[in-house]
């Protein structure tokens, strides 16, 4: 009985072992035979993938990936995830690119390869206007928020002396970066950290007067697409597509549709 079960455990771990994702596999033949492609994305993150009153999934990213899927060849599937599991969930198969605002870090270069960098932004500090807070150094024993898993996360985190001064000495983190503001609005947080594109377009709709952006912030980065490390070609494909599109002007066309720079 004693070996019949470790045979039976042995082959339920080969079992598991087959459904598994191969790391190192080249989708590209697959995706096409089946001519669709699934875009992981943030589906709050204003002005680059976000759900309008009718609850569909657009903005910037989303324009740009349809243009560089069809110019490949692929019909893009956006499917809105936990944008704290966004590198599991693509390694694991359950979608194919990551494409929403995605800051390129030396971090996440170790678990996913990246496009060429196609937008600049700046990890910026916000608070109310009446606040006394003017610079990072005022942070010292205040309640700084930032979404959870975040770039704004790392790039805040990477400066050590900044967390540890912080009241209790850590961030507050939430799953949405719109939830931030709900946050600064009600007083429980003193300053928030979020990326400039994103913050810049949520003030457009509301009383830019009543809050602060900071001189300080937390460093410049830019935007790039996650892919699986095997997806070679799909990889030199966006690129190639996304490079036609910055030379021809498509890019900067659906870039002003949301931003003005």
């Amino acid at each position: 009985m004693k070996k019949l079960l470790m045979v039976l455990m042995g082959m339920l771990l080969l079992a598991g072992c087959a459904k598994a994702p191969a790391k190192s596999e080249d989708t590209y033949d697959a995706l096409v035979k089946k001519g669709e492609i699934v875009v992981g994305l943030d589906d709050t993150f204003v002005p680059m993938g976000f759900r309008n009153e009718k609850g569909e999934i657009v903005g910037l990213d989303v324009d740009l990936a349809k243009e560089i899927f069809k110019r490949i060849g692929l019909t893009p599937k956006f499917q809105a995830i936990d944008w704290s599991l966004k590198e599991s969930e693509l390694n694991a198969g359950n979608i194919d690119v990551i494409f929403n605002g995605y800051t390129i870090t030396e971090e996440r270069k170790e678990k996913v390869n990246f496009s060429q960098p196609y937008m600049d932004n700046t990890q910026i500090i916000i608070t109310l206007a009446s606040s006394s807070i003017n610079t990072k150094a005022d942070l010292a024993g205040k309640v700084v928020s930032v979404q959870k898993d975040s770039s704004a996360f790392d790039a805040v985190t990477a400066d050590g002396d900044v967390v540890k001064n912080l009241k209790n000495g850590e961030l507050v983190t939430f799953d949405s970066n719109l939830d931030l503001f709900l946050d600064l609005e009600a007083g429980r947080s003193d300053a928030i950290v979020l990326d400039e594109v994103l913050a810049r377009y949520v003030l457009l709709s509301k009383n830019a007067a009543d809050y602060k952006i900071l001189s300080d912030n937390f460093g410049a980065e830019s935007y790039g697409i996650g892919f699986r490390k095997g997806d070679t070609t799909l990889l030199k494909k966006v690129n190639e597509a996304l490079q036609a599109m910055i030379e021809d002007g498509t890019f900067e066309t659906i870039k002003k549709v949301y931003i003005n720079d």
